[in-house]
């Protein structure tokens, strides 16, 4: 096996010789993985703990990929930036497919649309069309450029350093918050299958990301996501087909996803009118008038609050009680906010908490309604339904055009042999990512269905395992509370973040843990994929386009390898210590990165092949103008980030746009910029216009 890793040039025979021994290789370790499943599933039978199935399933797949990182090991620049451009276009698509498929599609996407229903279809919309915007305006003439990285390419066809520096900027932005968000999915999952704590998880996880962009490069990075999209699109597909045919009996879930969510529609019809549910409902929006209160004067309710505790705890110790009942005592006296800030904070928080608690439906919209508000109903309803419109198409077009400039995901098509094999890349990773986009809805509505029939209504000390499990990764993730004290859950009584659906899939439907293990080993292969493709990209960029094309253009080929990975690892530690933070949910880190990718590379990239009159100085002022703007409306309305740079004036959206579609202003910004002060200023060089025609029309020249 590890010759088909080897650095060699390959002529037109040999390279039928090469993909026959890929296929032959990649046809032999999926039927060994199915097999290595199969030997869990027999052991778990005999009694093998959950605890050594996880650790099993952590250390055998990070162990594959690192076996395939060290096999593929490069000091060749060609083979360490662009895989030596002999990946052939089925397997680049596959590559291309699990860089893809992050934390965010694996994990959040089904997550997303259990959560918001109709909404949700804006993510697979927006990233499935951003690929044919890569496939009709950018990946074919990029290829035929030649370059090794975007930054690099800003450079050649602009003519100069400062479009390859705020290039260079704009994809470390870009790449390292996306990044941010692939290493917490990991943290998350190492959780999961270890039972460690989740900041350990993430620096666990961290070793599996580096040692295959660390050793190979490009090369390395490839063939490993090959085969992290075969283990990750089993993973998912596995449990959906099983809640079908448990539901259902049909085995193709895509298929009865429509008499699926009529039934959740009825379900949630049942739910919004039944009387429990409007019990607990109603015991919240107490509480949340409660907090209202106590938040009109923060100290002196803290005071009495304190004074309370502090009596409760006395009366307790003079009458003997229990020791459990004294020890919950000092413990809900320990609890209490330190002082009137910290109070207002909490109770900010919690009143926040309450207030969705006290909307039908645990405060989500109904699975097929399409936008909020009512276009018929009063002007504040007209509004709501305006605004939800609004957003749902901005959310389109911000991750169609993020997708068509990532530029992790552009480098890959610097791999394949020809323009024509880079064009029949984006036609196989359009397939390979369908395959889990077109799974994702049904899971949601699935799983849905299984949460309102069969998990509410049942009583508390018959709950599924699987709830504690995930209670003990994150109480955040997922939690329970009696609130109407009845010993039965209701729908409002649990809490559960999106992150943990995909994930919590196998244990809902019943089946057994070595699932729920191959599950998190797919989820755990999406945020790795992506993580490498992610973290290259940074690295590239500061070894290939800032120090050997601006810094140092005698440095060798070695010494380049040498200082990318240095930079490669640096920069890994540092995103897994803010990942360990915690900053914000994946999905916001994910949307943000495509916000500033559209907004800095879009405008800059598309005007750069298709218009040779565009010139360096536009391009320049361009990509900041687009990035600054959009950088600006998200920190001014974001919650984490006004908190980060410490805005506290009043939140004013433009038009009712959501921070996470900032890059809808960027982006005809840049565009704008570019025009304007391309057509004010001297054309570019005649060398760089005819590099464009050539790109634009290779007929006029031999390719």
């Amino acid at each position: 096996m590890a010759g088909i890793f080897e650095t060699s040039k390959k002529s037109g025979s040999s390279n039928a010789a090469f993909r026959k021994q890929l296929n032959k290789v990649y046809k032999w370790y999926t039927g060994g993985f199915f097999a290595f499943v199969v030997v869990l599933a027999v052991l778990e039978q005999l009694g093998l703990s959950r605890e050594w199935i996880g650790f099993i399933f952590l250390i055998a797949t990070i162990a594959l990929y690192a076996g395939i990182g060290i096999m593929s090991r490069t000091t060749d620049a060609a083979e360490y930036y662009v895989a030596g451009r002999r990946v052939p276009a089925v397997y680049n698509g596959m590559a291309t497919g699990a860089d893809w498929m992050s934390a965010a599609s694996f994990i959040g996407m089904a997550g997303t649309l259990y959560l918001s229903g109709y909404g949700g279809l804006a993510f697979i919309m927006g990233w499935t069309g951003g690929y044919c915007l890569v496939a009709l305006f950018l990946a074919p003439y990029l290829r035929k450029f030649g370059q090794f990285t975007i930054p690099d390419f800003l450079g050649e066809r602009y003519g100069g350093n400062l479009p390859r520096f705020i290039g260079i900027f704009a994809a470390i932005l870009c790449s390292f918050t996306y990044v941010v968000a692939q290493i917490y999915g990991v943290g998350l999952i190492t959780a999961r299958l270890t039972g460690v704590a989740f900041e350990l998880g993430v620096f666990l996880g961290l070793g599996g990301i580096l040692v295959c962009s660390f050793l190979g490069g490009m090369r390395a990075v490839t063939w490993t996501q090959v085969a992290q999209y075969i283990i990750l699109i089993v993973a998912y597909m596995i449990p959906v087909v099983w809640l079908s045919v448990k539901q259902t009996n049909v085995p193709v879930p895509q298929v009865i996803y429509g008499q699926q969510l009529v039934k959740v529609t009825e379900a949630e019809q049942r739910l919004i009118n039944d009387p429990k549910e409007i019990e607990v409902r109603d015991l919240y929006k107490a509480r949340s008038q409660a907090l209202a209160e106590k938040l009109k004067d923060p100290a002196a309710a803290l005071a009495a609050d304190k004074a309370a505790a502090e009596k409760n705890l006395a009366d307790l110790k003079s009458t003997n009680a229990p020791s459990a009942q004294i020890a919950a005592a000092e413990r809900a006296l320990a609890d209490l906010p330190k002082d009137a800030a910290a109070a207002k904070a909490a109770w900010t928080k919690a009143k926040a908490g309450a207030d969705a608690k006290t909307k039908p439906l645990n405060g989500m919209p109904r699975h097929a309604q399409q936008f909020a508000g009512d276009p018929n109903g009063d002007a504040a309803a007209q509004k709501t339904f305006d605004e939800s419109r609004r957003n749902f198409l901005a959310l389109i077009f911000c991750l169609m055009v993020g997708t068509a400039a990532l530029p992790h995901i552009l480098m890959r098509y610097y791999t394949v042999p020809s323009v024509r094999e880079a064009r029949q890349s984006v036609t196989w990773s359009l397939f390979f990512i369908f395959l889990l986009y077109f799974t994702a809805p049904a899971l949601a509505v699935l799983v849905k269905f299984e949460v309102f029939t069969v998990l509410v209504g049942t009583p508390f000390n018959n709950l599924p395992e699987w709830i504690a499990a995930w209670n003990r990764v994150d109480p955040g993730l997922l939690s329970v509370t009696d609130v109407n004290k009845d010993g039965i859950l209701q729908l409002n009584e649990m809490s559960i973040g999106g992150d943990i659906i995909v994930l919590a899939t196998p244990a809902i439907g019943g089946l057994p843990y070595v699932i729920s293990g191959l599950v998190a080993a797919g989820g755990l292969a999406a945020a790795l994929s992506t993580a490498d493709g992610l973290l290259l990209t940074i690295a590239n960029a500061l070894s290939h386009d800032l120090y050997y094309k601006m810094i140092d253009p005698n440095a060798s080929t070695a010494r380049r390898v040498t200082i990318s990975k240095t930079l490669l690892l640096v920069v890994a530690l540092a995103a897994a210590y803010v990942a360990s933070q915690k900053p914000a949910d994946i999905l916001f880190l994910v949307s943000a990165a495509f916000s500033f990718a559209a907004a800095a590379f879009f405008p800059a990239l598309v005007l750069g092949i298709f218009w040779k009159r565009a010139t360096g100085g536009a391009a320049s002022l361009g990509m900041i103008a687009g990035l600054g703007i959009t950088f600006y409306y998200m920190a001014t309305t974001q919650p984490w980030l006004r908190g980060i740079f410490g805005i506290t004036s009043p939140v004013e959206l433009w038009w009712g746009i959501l921070p996470i579609s900032a890059g809808l202003f960027g982006v005809p910004v840049g565009f704008a910029v570019i025009i304007f002060i391309s057509l004010i200023t001297p054309a570019p060089s005649k060398k760089i216009q005819q590099l464009v025609e050539h790109v634009r029309y290779p007929n006029l020249r031999a390719s």
